[in-house]
Parts: structure tokens; sequence; C-alpha cells
């Protein structure tokens, strides 16, 4: 099964209520809440004027959280109907967002260029995961920050992200060949592909709903039967950190102080 990146084409995907991203817009509060938590927690960054990259901005669902945190963030997209979009809300929330075309394989900046890059919902849908990361350490400044989540690759993730989420019409909500099981990485690859270009992980955390099993499927039923709207399926799904990974997990890397050519 090929994944189809053709479905972020799609007019108005990102923002209506409506639409299958609602539910992914649902969930970025809690991604974001999590994020910043590190940033400022943790790491006691000031965040005002922080050179930011999003890599895989999408429709600037965290972009835009970033932004209104203060910092200078650039969004990365290979969808121009997801910028356009992005550029869109971004006018209308008041936000200054610089959105660029480009894939994570090949990014359009010099080395160095960014304090942080993210890249979220965006691994599992790259060419080449090892590039993209190596790209994202060499525009990253030294003693910068990389955040991350994507899917882990494990029997309960084909289970729950394309089993249900996309082929079983009962309680799918999500577009069929959204994902592909097979581009799904498991954390150890990953963090491997991190020290291989100059990351070294910080933390690791799982992502899920903070509801029971049952409640979860009977949400996922009422949406498939039209009672709720995929904004609504978001909403209630209440998603939250914790510490099961086996689906979808984040977490963060720091480039080393004196690393200046990692990801070449």
């Amino acid at each position: 099964m090929a994944v189809d990146n053709d479905l972020y084409n799609a007019p108005d995907a990102w923002w209506r209520d409506d639409q299958p991203f609602a539910t992914l817009k649902e969930f970025t509060p809690a991604r974001f809440d999590y994020f910043h938590a590190v940033l400022t927690r943790r790491l006691h960054l000031d965040l005002d004027g922080l050179r930011v990259l999003d890599v895989g901005c999408g429709g600037g669902l965290l972009a835009e959280r970033f932004a209104a945190a203060g910092c200078r963030v650039t969004g990365l997209d290979p969808s121009k109907e997801s910028l356009a979009a992005a550029t869109a809300h971004a006018a209308e929330s008041g936000l200054e967002i610089e959105y660029r075309h480009g894939v994570a394989e090949r990014l359009p900046f010099p080395d160095g260029s960014f304090d942080l890059v993210y890249c979220c919902d965006t691994l599992e849908h790259v060419t080449d995961p090892d590039q993209a990361v190596g790209e994202a350490v060499r525009v990253l400044r030294p003693g910068g920050y990389y955040l991350y989540d994507t899917i882990n690759r494990t029997f309960r993730s084909w289970l729950v992200m394309i089993k249900m989420a996309q082929d079983w019409r009962s309680v799918s909500f999500a577009p069929r060949n959204l994902h592909d099981w097979k581009q799904f990485i498991k954390p150890a690859e990953l963090h491997a592909l991190f020290a291989k270009h100059g990351l070294g992980n910080q933390d690791l955390v799982g992502f899920g709903s903070s509801r029971s099993q049952r409640e979860v499927l009977r949400l996922l039923r009422r949406r498939a039967r039209g009672e709720i709207s995929y904004g609504e399926l978001g909403r209630q799904f209440a998603l939250a950190h914790n510490t099961d990974t086996s689906i979808i997990y984040a977490g963060y890397a720091r480039k080393a102080e004196g690393n200046t050519h990692a990801g070449r």
C-alpha cells in the first residue's frame, strides 16, 4: 500500500470541523503542550524570537501555536495547497509565519539557520527518513534542539492506525492510504539515525487517549455513523502524553555544541 500524500492537497482540508484532518487539529494542543513544557520548564528556553523550522507544516496547525508563543516560525511543506491554507489562516489569526515550498530531504536553508527544528506527523511520510534527519541537523545550529513525533511500527499501530483508522468503515476516521505501516519507524531505528547525524536523544513519551478503550470505540462508531464531526471526535478523544510508545511517540534531541557539520 502506497501513501497518498495528495490527500493533503484537498481544499479546506485543515481548518474545517467536518473534514478528516480536524481530528489531527484537535490533537495539536496536547502535542504542543508537551513540547512547550519541554522547552520552557525543562530546558528553560526563552521562546521570544526563537528561530523555529516546522518541517512538514501542513496547514499550519503547530506553526500557529509556536508563533503565538513568540517564536519566529518558518513552515515548510511539499503541498502548495496546504501552504496556501496555512498562509490564509495565519493572516486571519494575525500571526506572522513564513511559509516555504520544499521537501524534508532537501531543505532550502543555509547551515545553522534555526535554533529549533521540529518534525511532527511527517517522518512516516517522507521518502528518505535518513536524509530528512540529516537535513534537519544541517540547518540546526550547534546546541539547538530537534522535536519530533511519529508512529511506531508495531502490531498495535497496524491494528489502530491502519485497520481501524483507515480500513474498517464501521470505525474509520482517516482517508484510505493516508499511512503505510511499512513506513512507520521504531524509536530505536529513529534514534540510530539521530546518532548517525550528531543528535543525542533526550526524552521519549507516548501519546494516546485519556479515555477507556470502550469509550474510544464508541466515539469511533459515532463518528462513522455521522453522529459527531471529525473535530468532535478529536476533542472527545482527549489526547494526552503517557508512557505507552507502541503507537504514537514523541520526544526531543539535542545537536552537540561543537557539531557544525553533521547532517551533510
